[in-house]
Formats: structure tokens, C-alpha cells, sequence
């Protein structure tokens, strides 16, 4: 009997709402079992058909965790039956666990109403196509203001093999690849072969090719990206290029990031290349701030996560050594810098986000700076060139010695430093951070510490301090140091910056 049209099972749509589609299926795995599966606005419903009570083996999936669901015929010419798969990832509990992470979850069923394989392959159709629009439906709902990707999205995915533990096409292969098949997903995999290999790709590439650029590797290759992207003389159109992250580095920190805005438990390792991975297959898009870093020497950068000078800097260049444990390189160079711990003299001067916009010279008149390369990128109209003193509306932290100073425009230094908990990923501020000389080293550590749950601005430090801030600058004094923009080392000497609000676009969830 068809029972396309037979009222649903009571105790399958109970507490569920009303439910749009109702069968009987047999399981993949045994044609024996047979389950009634039920589909509602928000949820997929599957019961064991069994003489047990009611709901003891019933489960029930949100929509708003399938990626996708895909009909197919079998494999044996002879089977007359049709079939389809449906691909979530729910939160689950984590093993000896008191947090949830998302979790793979495959319903698959055989539809077998008729003796006609093409009708049986039109029902499994049907079931597919109304599971996805479902899920698109959740999709909608949640993207807002911001929009999303274009569907089929294609995906030109950037992957950098040496990253982190050098695990990163295995990860690929063994978890990504498998999620946008699922999620219908087209991509092109390239492999990057050097250094700033993807940043002269994506200078010269046909950008009308691709949706959206994937990076699956740490936090330096997206530099590379955003760099690229900004050289290009179509750089307007070009930085508007939906970006999407998968962490498969050993800092992975805009990837943190991301599942953070997401409002999920904080994760690590595999699980946080899942949560980032299913967001990346929802295709939701998000505005990303960028900040234009200019030196001394004429060069312009822009940058998506940070600028750091002294404890921070040095740990991240210094730790490359380590970069063979992966994210615990951190962990490693934080003890042996604590262990001969440095202080850099130098001057800091910002402007406050709650400061008017306009830039002043001491005489009273605005001005603007005239960037390096003025024929790209946009104008930094909060700042003065380097040589000419800061407007007299900003702050001045004059003659300071310090032990690090801090520039965040996302949450998380690194998967496990919620750095700047306050952070969004378009919110047009800088999150400026700084410790003066005098701190201990037993402070400092617990300073590090109190920042892997996003507490260290509660600690009450008298030698930490904390502002949010439109523009800076910073001009080191100290003979030696190291400066970094994104993790990546630049030029040691006077450098200044200004974020630019939603200048790209990332795609989040």
C-alpha cells in the first residue's frame, strides 16, 4: 500500500506540530526493520516500527542541523527500491564531558512502495527535496540582514599541507570532503605549494569563477588571502568575496572565533573543524572588519585579527619551533618567555571609540593621510602620516615600558584565548590591550590563564589595561623587538592602524 497520503502516526507528531509528510520506510541496513518516519516544519521524526511502547525508539532532528539530504538508486541493478540520506550535526554530549559538541549524524531509508523503480525513485526525491527546503527554510530565518551565499555555492578551497601538525588535507579528506558532498557542495581543492602562493592566486584570479574562497589552514594563509585580495585594482569588488575558514593550523584563531559568535560551547581540535565546517555549509554571511596597518617602511597591510608587540609577538615567532605539537606551541612558548621575561620601551598613543571620527593636527585643522598605496584600498581618514604628530583629541601613553601590547579585532587569540570576549566580527572597534613593566611573572601567568575562559579583564590587574579604540599607533623606543600583524612578523619600528567597519564578508552562521 502507498502511504504517501495515510494520516501520520499520532505518536509520531506528538509535541512536533503538524506533520507535512508521512512513510514507512525499510532500514538500509536490513529491509526487515522498517521505520515511520514523519517530517514537520521544523523537524525529521524516525521510529523503530516495533511492539515496544511508543517513543522509546523514537528519534527527532532539527532541521536547523541538516546540511543536506540527497535520493539515489541502489547499487544492485536488480533492486527495485530507491533511497535517501539525510546528513545532520546536532549538538551532542561529549564523552566524560560536561560540554556538547556537534556530532555526525546519517538517516538512511529504502523506499520500496511499488514495483517501478523510477516511482520509487521520485518518492525518495520527493522526501529529499522537502528536507532540504526545510533546512533552507531555518537557513533563511537565521541569516538576517546579512544574507548568504549563492546556491550551488562554488568553492574555490585554499589548503596549506604544512600547516599546524601538517594534518591538514588528512583532516580535509577525512571530515570536509565528505561534508560538502553531503551538503551538495561543488569545490576546487588547490593545495598551496609556498609561501604567498595563495596571496598571488588570488591577486590574479578570475574571481566571477567562485561564490565564496575557502581557507583550510591556519591563521596565515587567510592573511595571504585578504592581502591578495586588497592588491588587486578591482579590490572594492574583490574583498566583497563571501570567505569561509576551516581550522587546520595551530593558531586557528578567526576560526575560534567564528564558532564563538556562533553562541556555542567553546570546542578544540576535530570538533571545532566540524562546527566550522557545518557553518560553512549553511553558507550564512557575516561582515568582516579589516584593519589597514601601516609602517615606517611605506608598507600597507591589512589585517583581520591583530597587531601585537613584545610578550605576545615573541611567543608566537618564537614558538614556531614547537610547531610540531600543534596548538600547544602556545603553551610551550608562554613558559619559556615567562622564564626570562622582557620589557620594551616605547610610546602608545590611540583614539577612543567613543572619540568623533574627524582627525585634528595639533594646529586645529582636519587632515587625512595619504596611504602608501593610494591607489588602493581604502583611506585612512583617522590617521596622520607616521612622521607627524597624532591628532590632539587621541590618548598618549608617553615614555611607557611595557610587556606586551595588544590589538584584537576578534574574539580569540587562539583556539583556547577568548582574548577580546567582547568582540564581534563587525562591531568597528579595536579591542586594545596592554600590560605595563612591573607585573610579575606569577601575575602574568594567571593573566593567561583567567584569558582561556575570557576572564583576564576581570582580574582586577593594576598593570593591565584596556580600551576600545578606532585607531593607533605605536612607536617602539627599544632598539630590539618583534611586531606581528595576524601572527605573521613585519617590520620592527613605528607602525599604526585604523579599522575599517564591514569591509569584507565571512561567512559564520
Amino acid at each position: 500500500m502507498d502511504r504517501r497520503k495515510a494520516e501520520p502516526d499520532p505518536s509520531i507528531r506528538n509535541g512536533m506540530g503538524q506533520a507535512l509528510m508521512y512513510g514507512e520506510f525499510a532500514s538500509v541496513g536490513s529491509r526487515k526493520v522498517r521505520y515511520a518516519v514523519s517530517l514537520t516544519e521544523r523537524d525529521l521524526a524516525i521510529q523503530k516500527i516495533t511492539s515496544a511502547p511508543a517513543g522509546r525508539s523514537k528519534v527527532v532532528l532539527n532541521l536547523r542541523d541538516c546540511v543536506g539530504c540527497r535520493a539515489y538508486k541502489g547499487n544492485d541493478s536488480t533492486d527495485t527500491g530507491a533511497y535517501f540520506s539525510a546528513y545532520f550535526y546536532p549538538f551532542k554530549r561529549r564523552w566524560m564531558s560536561s560540554g556538547v559538541a556537534r556530532q555526525r549524524v546519517e538517516q538512511s531509508f529504502r523506499v520500496a512502495m511499488v514495483q517501478d523503480p523510477h516511482l520509487n525513485l521520485e518518492e525518495a526525491q520527493r522526501w529529499a527535496r522537502a528536507i532540504n527546503e526545510g533546512s533552507a527554510r531555518h537557513r533563511t530565518q537565521r541569516s538576517g540582514a546579512h544574507g548568504e551565499v549563492r546556491r550551488p555555492c562554488r568553492v574555490l578551497l585554499l589548503l596549506n599541507p604544512h600547516s599546524g601538525k601538517g594534518q591538514a588535507l588528512a583532516l580535509f579528506n577525512n571530515h570536509i570532503q565528505r561534508m560538502l558532498h553531503e551538503a551538495g557542495v561543488p569545490y576546487t581543492l588547490v593545495i598551496t605549494e609556498r609561501q604567498n602562493h595563495a596571496r598571488e592566486l588570488v591577486r590574479e584570479l578570475d574571481l566571477s569563477q567562485w561564490d565564496a574562497l575557502v581557507i583550510m589552514s591556519g591563521d596565515g594563509l587567510l592573511f595571504e588571502v585578504v592581502n591578495g585580495l586588497m592588491e588587486r585594482e578591482d579590490w572594492e569588488d574583490a574583498i566583497q568575496t563571501p570567505l569561509g575558514v576551516l581550522p587546520g593550523g595551530s593558531g586557528n584563531a578567526l576560526a575560534a572565533s567564528i564558532h564563538h559568535y556562533s553562541g556555542s560551547q567553546p570546542v578544540s581540535s576535530e570538533e571545532l573543524l566540524l562546527s566550522c565546517g557545518f557553518l560553512l555549509c549553511k553558507g550564512l554571511v557575516s561582515r568582516l572588519d579589516l584593519t589597514s596597518v601601516s609602517m615606517a617602511s611605506n608598507q600597507r597591510l591589512f589585517s583581520f585579527l591583530s597587531l601585537a608587540w613584545g610578550f605576545v609577538a615573541d611567543v608566537d615567532i618564537e614558538s614556531e619551533k614547537y610547531r610540531h605539537v600543534g596548538a600547544a606551541r602556545f603553551t610551550v612558548g608562554t613558559l619559556v618567555r615567562l622564564a626570562s621575561l622582557r620589557v620594551y620601551r616605547g610610546k602608545l598613543a590611540y583614539l577612543p571609540a567613543e572619540e568623533p571620527l574627524s582627525s585634528k593636527t595639533p594646529n586645529g585643522h582636519l587632515t587625512t593621510l595619504t596611504p602608501s598605496s593610494p591607489e588602493l584600498g581604502p583611506q585612512d581618514n583617522l590617521l596622520v602620516p607616521l612622521d607627524q604628530p597624532v591628532p590632539m583629541h587621541w590618548t598618549v601613553v608617553q615614555d611607557e615600558d611595557f610587556v606586551l601590547v595588544l590589538a584584537m579585532y576578534q574574539s580569540h587569540l587562539a583556539e583556547d584565548l577568548l582574548a577580546a570576549p567582547a568582540s564581534r566580527a563587525e562591531d568597528g572597534i579595536i579591542h586594545l590591550m596592554y600590560v605595563k613593566a612591573g607585573i610579575s611573572r606569577a601575575a602574568l601567568l594567571r593573566l593567561f590563564l583567567a584569558m582561556e575562559k575570557g576572564a583576564h579583564l576581570t582580574t582586577n590587574c593594576p598593570y593591565v589595561v584596556y580600551v576600545k579604540v578606532r585607531a593607533m599607533r605605536l612607536e617602539p623606543y627599544s632598539p630590539k623587538g618583534t611586531i606581528t600583524v595576524d601572527g605573521e612578523l613585519v617590520d620592527y619600528g613605528p607602525v599604526q592602524a585604523q579599522i575599517h567597519g564591514s569591509l569584507a564578508r565571512l561567512i559564520t552562521g
